[in-house]
């Protein structure tokens, strides 16, 4: 009796290499407000500074809105069932600056930008 022996040749398996990407140091700004009116102008004031001095800007990239809410009794001890909700609405909105220049950073600390705006600046 003879035994053949079937051979299954294996596929050369694809090594897949990274691709190189050159790192850019980037400023990312995210911005958060109550209001979107004050947001929107906070956020054309921070692209008009950086595009003056000739930066790359992507953004503003609108993030979701974070919604509160908080719901109380309309009276106190009795009438559970008479209820208020109220609700804080809090915009946010995201700016990629790449490759940014000193002058940039140095033009962005000096900005006065009005009250009820936060800035988070992350570099990366």
């Amino acid at each position: 009796m003879a035994t053949t022996e079937t051979t299954t040749a294996a596929a050369p398996k694809r090594v897949r290499k990274a691709a190189v990407v050159a790192a850019v140091p980037r400023l990312r700004i995210k911005v958060k407000a109550y209001e979107h009116k004050v947001l929107d102008a906070s956020v054309k004031q921070i692209i008009d500074t950086a595009s003056r001095y000739d930066a790359k800007i992507a953004g503003p990239i609108p993030l979701p809105t974070e919604i509160k809410k908080y719901t109380v009794n309309r009276s106190t001890f009795v009438y559970k069932d008479a209820r208020e909700q109220f609700e804080m609405r809090i915009h946010k909105r995201i700016i990629d600056i790449l490759d940014p220049s000193a002058k940039v950073i140095e033009a962005l600390t000096n900005l006065s930008l009005p009250s009820g705006v936060t800035i988070d600046v992350k570099m990366s």
